[in-house]
């Protein structure tokens, strides 16, 4: 079932969300599905479960190719939850973003270029992984989600931010990720 996309300045976004604490119910499995289905829909190429109203750390992201990032390498599709994050070095680097919660605005956001990231899937099952580029971008992206922050507010340079149309003619501001 697609899922309404809650919108920034909605309170919710800004929860920080509770740890699943229980895998393979039939409810997880439905959520997830949800999610998959509401992304796909909006053309996103990740989605966190605050978006849609759930306060539960779980994230899922992942494709083969995207026309919202045309030049962006794929991204293995993923369902993660309790994640944590680690960089693996200092250095970052700014990369434009978009969010389904914040649609029709792009941004130049600074991310770590290396992360190592944990978590579980659906099953239960651990998942331990290295990323670098934009995979660690959109990791680090939907994981802002469970702690209650949108990529805006990390933004260090705001001549940097405005809206899709102007910045990116061509792409579609209503289908913006």
């Amino acid at each position: 079932m697609i899922r309404e996309i809650l919108k920034m300045g909605d309170e919710r976004l800004l929860r920080v969300a509770k740890p699943v604490r229980e895998t393979g119910t039939q409810a997880l499995d439905a959520l997830i599905q949800d999610m998959f289905d509401t992304m796909e829909a909006a053309g996103g190429v990740g989605l966190a479960a605050p978006q849609i109203g759930v306060d539960l750390q779980v994230v899922i992201f992942g494709f083969d190719s995207s026309e919202r990032y045309p030049d962006a390498p794929a991204v293995p599709r993923t369902i993660l939850i309790n994640p944590v994050i680690t960089p693996l070095s200092d250095e970052k680097e700014e990369g434009w973003e978009g969010c389904l919660s914040v649609p029709g605005l792009r941004g130049a956001v600074p991310r770590h270029v290396s992360i190592r990231y944990t978590g579980i899937d659906s099953a239960g099952v651990p998942i331990d992984r290295v990323a670098d580029g934009f995979h660690a971008r959109v990791v680090q992206h939907e994981c802002d989600h469970l702690i209650g922050r949108l990529y805006p507010s990390r933004i260090e340079d705001f001549s940097k931010f405005g809206f899709t149309e102007v910045l990116f003619p061509g792409l579609d501001p209503n289908r913006d990720d």
